[in-house]
C-alpha cells in the first residue's frame, strides 16, 4: 500500500506573520512533522520551556492547528514532499520570526511490504520526505546559522537506518543515509558554532505504522511513548549531544554488527 495523500489541502496563505526579529533573548524553534506523533510530542516538550518561540509544521492543517493552539505556536502547514516545500517553509519561518535557532526535522513517512512490489511513487515519496526534505531544510537554514555562529539541527532517524528491517528496504535506506549525512554535516559545522544531533528512536507508539500500510505486530520490542523521544531530544539540545539512541540499548545491535558481523547477519536473518 502507498501512503495516503495529505488529508486536507494546504493553504500557506492563511499563515499570519509578525514583523521584525523575535524578542531579544528569545530563541526560535522550528519543528517539522509536528501534526502528530513524535513531532507533536517534541513541540509539547519545547513549549514547556521558557525562552522559546515555537513554529510547527505539518501536512494536516486541522491537527497542526490543534498542536499550535495548545503550545502557543505558529502553524506553518507545508507538504515537504513537494519540490518547493522545504525552502518555502524556511522562508515562512524567517518571515514570521526572523531566524531559526533550532531545527528539528521530524517529518517522516513509511511503506511496508516487499521491495519488489513497492510502487515507484511510494519509493519517491519515502526518499523525498525522509531524506531529501531534511537535507533541503538544513541547506536553507545553515547559512544563517553559520553567519550568526550558533544554531542546532536535530535530525530524527530510526533504528531501521542502523540495522535494516525486512519489508522496509527504502525506509531503512533513507534513514541510514540521514544518519551518515548527520555525521558528515557535524564535521563540517563543528567550528562554526552549529551543533548537529542525530536521534535514533526504536519502535514508537504513533500513527506511523497505520499510515505506512501495515500495523506493528511484534511482541518485542514494545513501542515507546512519543514523549520518551521528545525528552531525549530536549536532553540532547540542552547538553549538545551528537547522537542519541532511544532506548539506549538500541546501540547493541549496531555494536554487534561492527564487532561480529557474522553473528549479526545470522540474528538479523532470524529476527530482522
Amino acid at each position: 500500500m502507498t501512503r495516503p495523500l495529505p488529508d486536507a489541502p494546504l493553504d500557506r496563505g492563511q499563515v499570519r506573520y509578525t514583523r521584525g526579529r523575535t524578542a531579544t533573548g528569545t530563541r526560535v524553534a522550528l519543528v517539522t512533522g509536528a501534526s502528530s506523533g513524535i513531532g507533536a510530542a517534541i513541540a509539547d516538550r519545547i513549549a514547556a520551556e521558557d525562552g522559546w518561540r515555537l513554529l510547527v509544521s505539518g501536512r494536516h492543517r486541522e491537527r497542526l492547528d490543534r498542536v499550535a493552539d495548545r503550545t502557543s505556536a505558529l502553524a506553518l502547514p507545508v507538504d515537504l514532499s513537494a519540490p518547493e516545500g522545504p525552502e518555502a517553509l524556511v522562508q515562512d519561518a524567517i518571515r514570521a520570526a526572523g531566524r531559526v535557532d533550532l531545527l528539528v526535522a521530524g517529518a517522516g513517512v513509511g511503506w511496508a511490504g516487499p521491495f519488489a512490489t513497492m510502487p515507484p511513487v511510494a519509493i519517491e515519496q519515502v526518499v523525498r520526505v525522509d531524506l531529501l526534505a531534511a537535507m533541503r531544510l538544513v541547506r536553507t537554514v545553515v547559512p544563517r546559522m553559520q553567519a550568526e555562529r550558533r544554531g542546532h539541527i536535530v535530525l530524527i532517524g530510526s533504528v531501521a537506518g542502523t540495522v535494516g528491517v525486512r519489508g522496509e528496504a527504502v525506509y531503512s535506506g533513507a534513514k541510514a543515509a540521514l544518519g551518515v549525512f548527520a555525521d558528515a554535516l557535524r564535521l563540517e559545522l563543528r567550528r562554526a558554532g552549529v551543533r548537529v544531533t542525530h536521534v535514533v528512536p526504536g519502535v514508537v507508539d504513533t500513527p506511523f505504522f497505520a499510515r505506512r500500510g501495515a500495523p506493528y505486530t511484534r511482541r518485542r520490542p514494545r513501542p515507546l511513548p512519543p514523549e520518551r523521544i521528545a525528552d531525549a531530544v530536549w536532553d540532547a539540545v540542552e547538553h549538545g549531544r551528537n547522537e542519541v539512541y532511544v532506548p539506549a540499548w538500541m546501540r547493541l545491535p549496531v555494536a554487534v554488527r561492527a564487532l561480529a558481523p557474522g553473528l549479526y547477519h545470522r540474528l538479523a536473518a532470524r529476527f530482522g
